[in-house]
């Protein structure tokens, strides 16, 4: 069981480290430092962006596949073997002090910790609509190819979303199928230079369509001359950003779209502040995540003072 540690003067309780986030980014960080024999705490704000996963076949060790939620519940069994503590709330606050940290929740409870592991991952922007975990559960409505761009081999595509961000997305989805349509979500049509681009890789291109919608089976877009257009999957490319705000407030730099600058080690511009997953890096993989969580967390095992094991009773 870990030993937690009481502050003096303010009555809660220090950890070696803290992991802000609980999708396979962080519980992989929380596992190795359990496995380090440090004191460890994870702060589960919900709604990991794994959850999103419908069936996931290019996570290493599952040749079946498996679903977001099922690699979750794995590792916090996995995890739970060790006694970490898994607190069910998202931190409001973090605050650094004297070369520690103070975290606080939004029930006001408050946690000390040395080192703080980031995992907060990104928001993506999606559509609105009742339909939409039905769509992304069937297939219909897609987030990353990268991930399953695969599966989806050969079937009449579209990408949802505009301009050269779109039509980049597009051009990649043509690996897969040679039927990839570019539905332009602001209706703005596309330049000259896209437009032949687009005719050169055989990008079909939509620029005014209504909203997405979704029949129960596939997704489809109404054209100004009222056709429905109908396909197999739709990948959405609307934007999102990296849940970064925490680290900011305490000084951590971020480029533009709010990913944190990290070193070779996943320390942020803050020192004892590592940042993992999603909020660095802009390729949204599993398998970049729970890379970055060994690497951080070996790292602030190697920070911290040598914890001798003594000799058993």
């Amino acid at each position: 069981m870990p030993i937690h540690r009481e502050v003096a003067g303010e009555g809660f309780r220090s950890y070696d480290c803290a992991v802000i986030g609980a999708g396979p980014a962080g519980l992989t960080a929380a596992l190795y430092l359990a496995r380090f024999r440090r004191t460890v705490i994870v702060f589960d704000g919900g709604q990991s962006r794994a959850q999103w996963i419908p069936e996931s076949h290019n996570c290493p060790g599952f040749p079946g596949g498996i679903s977001g939620s099922t690699l979750l519940d794995r590792q916090r069994a996995h995890l739970s073997a060790y006694h970490v503590p898994i607190h069910a709330a998202r931190v409001e606050n973090l605050q650094g002090e004297d070369g520690s940290f103070r975290l606080v929740v939004a029930t006001g409870e408050a946690v000390a910790a040395r080192k703080i592991i980031l995992a907060t991952g990104i928001v993506d922007t999606v559509p609105q609509g009742e339909w939409l975990e039905a769509a992304i559960a069937a297939g219909a409505l897609r987030l990353c190819p990268v991930c399953d761009g695969y599966e989806a081999s050969d079937q009449r595509l579209a990408v949802f979303g505009s301009g050269e961000a779109g039509l980049n997305h597009a051009a990649f989805l043509r690996t897969y199928s040679a039927d990839v349509t570019l539905v332009c979500s602001d209706e703005l049509p596309l330049d000259d230079v896209q437009s032949r681009r687009a005719a050169s890789i055989g990008v079909q291109v939509i620029e005014r369509a209504g909203g997405i919608q979704f029949d129960g089976h596939r997704c489809y877009f109404e054209t100004p001359n009222g056709s429905r257009q109908l396909f197999d999957s739709v990948y959405v490319f609307l934007g999102c950003h990296a849940q970064s705000l925490l680290a900011q407030g305490v000084g951590a730099e971020s480029d533009e779209f709010g990913a944190l600058r990290v070193d070779p080690h996943q320390m942020t511009t803050v020192s004892g502040l590592f940042a993992v997953g999603d909020v660095v890096s802009s390729l949204h993989q599993i398998s970049v995540a729970v890379g970055h969580s060994g690497v951080a967390a070996s790292a602030i095992h190697r920070a911290l003072e040598s914890n001798l094991r003594r000799p058993p009773p």
